[in-house]
């Protein structure tokens, strides 16, 4: 006998669970990703419409999902189970029909509130259709912003109580939304009901959803729709066979013979040609063993299934975030080694070159304060440009090589870096410049040195190298060892920090995209540990 364990604690286990998946972000195009996340919208779907809300109500209705490929007659095969036309059959494809529900009167509160298929707009249509009234809009928990979607409820008194029939679309659809909500339909079932043509048995797309059926331990049943007399017994043996070498043999089949009524989908059938159907449903949904039998089957190996699925969602999740971490490697490993070699380069006496070293060697006779400064500011923004533009030629190369890359912007000569960078260095002369300024207004010195002229020999002493090893002694000179130490320390604290800010700002700009994507490696463990939580409870 199969029971289901409804208590409190095992329900926290599976809503935290189901949280934890809604939280998966997998926005990094990995091999793996686009299975991934197929597989967490499936445990979405099949935690939010299935497991959650059964576990929390074991004694709501049986839910019947009739699924199947184009054309193989599941309206025809409703409409026939009811005794009315309640779904709508058509011979034109793709059909994009809303789905249909049909349940007895007495249990229509069991599916008119968001208890299933929370993501579906309630739409139901009394006799006269004018009437037909769409329950309140509810936002959609679970994140869908295409077009609101809607399931039609209908009530026959023909079904037994404790029975529903739920109609869904094709699950070879031309339409992506159709196969999409045919999926997720099939996953909110306590019983599958997959129905297939004597010309479309052997097909791939009803033995994708039949091994899937068999991978979850869902209640099964399939049906062999419109079956010519004539070769109705070799139809039906080759597709037993077929299911049998699936593993499938003992799945309970049914064969509906190929009537006037199955063509153009407008007709009913007649009673007697799904009464051994409609009597194995009503037997399951009004039996109390054989509904528990059908009900606890079905979802126990669907909280079965999460123990094969999660590590699966979870492993996926930690390869994002490795290749997370590889990507912001290559942007901060690129950044330091032209920190490093900025620094060198400072030392070297690199930025007294060109034309500051012409203004240099022409101060102060041939040049003012003000355009060695100038010309001193220009070398150093050139080469912060030059090292940035190596360092993105570094990252682009790096990210070029993996495939997770490709959802970011490659690092790009970036015009506006030459104007942020010429700004942040104009920032830091200024700061230099009230440096020389507040020194010399500290001096007992008459006539009291021109703090241009203190401010001009100090940036070239920090920035020439050993080539403005002059600029110091002439700074000690004007304005006493003493201080012209204590300047040169202060400025050169101020020059490394300058280096350091403009680099990070450029590295953090780089980062900024992958950063946006929010990869981190916490939904890996937290999904682990909501499974084992849930395990431990079952």
């Amino acid at each position: 006998m199969v029971t289901l364990d409804v208590r409190p604690q095992l329900l926290d286990a599976l809503s935290a669970l189901r949280d934890r998946v809604a939280s998966v972000r997998l926005p990094l195009p990995l091999p793996g990703a686009p299975r991934a996340r197929q597989t967490r919208a499936e445990l979405l779907a099949q935690l939010d419409d299935y497991l959650v809300p059964r576990l929390k109500a074991p004694e709501a209705p049986l839910l019947a999902v009739v699924g199947g490929s184009t054309g193989a007659g599941k309206s025809t095969l409703v409409n026939s189970l009811v005794g009315r036309q309640v779904s709508e059959a058509g011979v034109l494809r793709p059909t994009t029909r809303i789905p249909v529900l049909v349940c007895h009167p007495d249990d229509h509160h069991w599916f008119a509130g968001m208890r299933v298929l929370p993501d579906l707009t309630r739409v139901w249509a009394p006799q006269d259709e004018e009437d037909a009234r769409p329950a309140p809009r509810r936002t959609n928990p679970r994140g869908h912003h295409h077009a609101t979607r809607e399931l039609r409820i209908e009530t026959v008194s023909t079904l037994p109580r404790g029975l529903a029939l739920l109609d869904a679309p094709d699950i070879d659809s031309l339409v992506v939304e159709n196969r999409t909500l045919a999926a997720e339909l099939i996953c909110a079932a306590d019983v599958w009901v997959m129905v297939t043509t004597a010309s479309r048995y052997a097909d791939a797309v009803p033995w994708h959803l039949l091994r899937t059926a068999k991978q979850y331990k869902a209640t099964l049943v399939t049906v062999l729709d419109r079956v010519p007399h004539q070769v109705l017994a070799d139809v039906s043996r080759q597709y037993g066979a077929l299911l049998t070498r699936a593993g499938l043999g003992d799945v309970p089949r049914f064969t509906v013979p190929e009537l006037p009524e199955s063509a153009g989908g407008g007709g009913l059938l007649p009673a007697s040609a799904v009464a051994p159907l409609f009597e194995w449903l009503s037997h399951h949904a009004t039996d109390p063993a054989a509904r528990q039998y059908a009900v606890g089957r079905t979802a126990l190996g669907a909280l079965d299934s999460l123990g094969r699925r999660m590590p699966e969602l979870a492993s996926a999740v930690a390869a994002q975030h490795a290749a997370a971490v590889r990507l912001t490697a290559a942007v901060e490993d690129a950044y330091k080694r032209e920190g490093r070699r900025v620094r060198n380069r400072l030392d070297r006496g690199a930025v007294l070159a060109g034309d500051a070293l012409t203004r240099w060697r022409g101060y102060p006779l041939d040049t003012s304060a003000d355009e060695l400064l100038d010309s001193l500011a220009e070398s150093l923004a050139a080469l912060l440009q030059c090292a940035v533009a190596a360092a993105d030629e570094r990252i682009a190369d790096a990210w070029r090589r993996e495939p997770a890359a490709a959802a970011l912007p490659l690092p790009a000569p970036d015009r506006e870096a030459a104007e942020r960078i010429g700004m942040a260095v104009r920032r830091w002369r200024r700061v230099l410049e009230e440096l020389a300024e507040d020194e010399v207004a500290q001096l007992d010195r008459q006539p009291a040195p021109d703090p241009d002229a203190v401010a001009a020999l100090l940036v070239s002493a920090l920035l020439g190298g050993k080539r403005a090893r002059p600029a110091g002694e002439k700074l000690a000179e004007r304005i006493g060892a003493q201080a012209a130490l204590r300047l040169r320390d202060r400025g050169g604290e101020l020059v490394g920090d300058h280096l350091d800010q403009v680099l990070r700002a450029e590295r953090d700009r780089r980062l900024a995209p992958l950063e946006a994507l929010e990869v981190t490696p916490e939904p890996q463990a937290e999904l682990i540990a909501a499974l084992s939580v849930l395990q431990k409870e079952r």
